[in-house]
């Protein structure tokens, strides 16, 4: 099985999260906004430019609220799904793939859980105290 790393951001603001409604070949459905990490990128870089490319908005993310796995036996993927708390820090709702996403919209948190089934509580998420992430940079392998 391929190993994906796929980052989303959880953005909640004024008592709504953000949420984009995806394309997908059995039907439309919401998630949050994100995606494969890109080789090259942090989680955090690849969270942000996600945001960026499915919504229009500018984001900074910060700690990691949530960490799940699941394996996708029809694809070949083992897909580990990293979920940063993030804020929108500047730009304008918009869609950069119509292919991919159909809506971003700012969704009340009752019909965010019924959409986001892979989050056991998603209130807890929000105010909880965060699972610590900190970027490393470049490491030489000590041997």
């Amino acid at each position: 099985m391929k190993r994906v790393d796929v980052a989303y951001a959880l953005i909640f603001a004024k008592g709504k999260i953000l949420m984009v409604k995806n394309r997908g070949p059995k039907g439309s459905y919401y998630t949050l906004p994100g995606g494969a990490v890109e080789e090259g990128e942090t989680l955090q870089e690849g969270a942000i430019r996600e945001v960026k490319e499915e919504t229009g908005y500018d984001a900074e993310v910060g700690q990691i609220c949530a960490v799940t796995e699941a394996r996708f036996e029809n694809s070949g993927h083992h897909v580990v799904f990293f979920t940063f708390i993030g804020k929108v820090i500047g730009g304008v709702a918009g869609i950069s793939h119509p292919d991919e996403i159909e809506e971003v919209t700012w969704m009340q948190i009752e019909e965010a859980k019924k959409q986001l089934t892979m989050y056991e509580d998603l209130e807890a998420l929000l105010r909880e105290s965060r699972a610590p992430y900190s970027w490393k940079g470049h490491v030489t392998d000590h041997i």
